[in-house]
């Protein structure tokens, strides 16, 4: 709910070293023949499955490579053609920012493109950063890494970043010298894209899972300048900052996602601060984005309004658990929703099944967007309401 977050779709992952791959190597399909046809550009041996037992745990160390490898089939499964259209981003690169630990909408979306093939770099927070590797180092995501095929994702790299940040001449003198950013660096937005580049030369994905509003629980008539300010800058600059760093290296006909929620265009008592005109910017910037980088540089924008999810983050704000029980009595449809759903939903949005698809707001909330009035009110006792069974 607060912009941060299992159905699965298995793959057939390439067998890569990212250790010894080079700046200058180009993201491509890897021991994949493609025919010139368009059908075959989008076969993969997608599918939904059950998840198997985990496979053995990889080590994550900051500014290193991972060098774990993981396999999700066989190589006979590899030639296998199945029917359909799955989705397939073999030999694609991601960078998905604002991934901080394994709950929230980052980090499901981070899963569901290393399950359609996808090569994984992550942005995380610096203050988080410690706590984050460690994690990752001793196996606590194990279990939350299991992709649909048994094979655990692959990060191949985690990089400190506070997107607040162009550059480092506008970290302020205090940031600098505060504990929780030492043993950090180049964690600007314009250095991570530089270390970006160094490091693997290109992407073709780029995600942005970040939001604050460190004035959230105040009414917006309550919200101070510096808090509205500060929330517009985290949640919805930041991905303008993002976008501007990254275009450079990224491929032609890739795709750019960020999360947004109702509260740009629909009252939430609650969820103040500023966050909703954060969000309805965002979705305004997305427009605008759409054009730009597509007339530019040929990438698509797009963004995802996701419904609430009891995230670590939207724990914070207070009341997502009633907001969960809200979606539950009036969506039209009565589950909760999970974070792979909108992390499916990512990967189908950057893959060329969606290839036509830019400057949207994708609704992944079961239809609660849709809703003009909560179904549970008393004004509707007496009235025949369609439960789900």
């Amino acid at each position: 709910m607060a912009a941060t977050a299992t159905h699965g779709m298995s793959m057939t992952a390439l067998r890569r070293s990212v250790a010894s791959r080079s700046p200058a190597v180009k993201s491509g399909v890897l021991g994949l023949v493609v025919k010139e046809t368009s059908w075959n550009s989008l076969r993969s041996s997608s599918c939904v499955s059950s998840r198997e037992p985990l496979m053995p745990s990889l080590s994550v160390s900051r500014g290193s490579s991972v060098k774990g490898v993981t396999r999700a089939m066989s190589a006979a499964a590899d030639k296998r053609t199945l029917p359909g259209l799955p989705v397939d981003l073999r030999g694609k690169r991601a960078f998905i920012a604002g991934v901080a630990d394994d709950n929230g909408y980052g980090w499901a979306i981070a899963k569901s493109l290393a399950a359609a093939g996808a090569e994984i770099l992550v942005g995380t927070w610096v203050p988080a950063l410690n706590i984050f590797e460690t994690s990752l180092r001793r196996g606590k995501f194990d279990e939350t890494r299991v992709l649909p095929d048994g094979s655990l994702m692959e990060i191949a790299k985690v990089y400190p970043l506070d997107a607040v940040y162009d550059n480092p001449a506008e970290v302020p003198e205090d940031v600098k010298t505060n504990k929780r950013y030492s043993g950090s660096s180049k964690w600007t937005v314009q250095e991570v894209a530089e270390s970006v580049k160094e490091d693997f030369g290109t992407i073709d994905i780029l995600v942005h899972s970040l939001a604050n509003g460190p004035e959230v629980h105040k009414p917006l008539l309550e919200t101070s300048r510096n808090g509205y300010l500060a929330a517009v800058s985290a949640s919805s600059y930041s991905f303008i900052s993002l976008l501007k760093h990254f275009l450079p290296i990224m491929n032609p006909e890739g795709a750019t996602i960020s999360l947004t929620y109702i509260a740009s265009e629909k009252i939430i008592p609650g969820y103040g601060g500023g966050m909703s005109s954060a969000k309805s910017a965002l979705e305004s910037d997305t427009r605008v984005l759409a054009f730009e980088a597509g007339r530019k540089h040929n990438v698509r924008v797009n963004t995802i309004s996701a419904g609430p999810l009891r995230s670590r983050a939207a724990k914070a704000i207070g009341f997502i658990d009633m907001m969960i029980d809200y979606s539950l009595v009036n969506a039209p449809l009565q589950k909760e929703l999970s974070a792979e759903e909108v992390g499916n939903a990512a990967a189908f949005l950057c893959s060329p099944l969606a290839s036509a698809i830019t400057g949207s707001v994708i609704y992944v909330d079961n239809g609660l967007n849709a809703m003009g009035v909560g179904v549970d009110s008393p004004t509707f006792v007496g009235l025949d309401i369609p439960k789900q069974k």
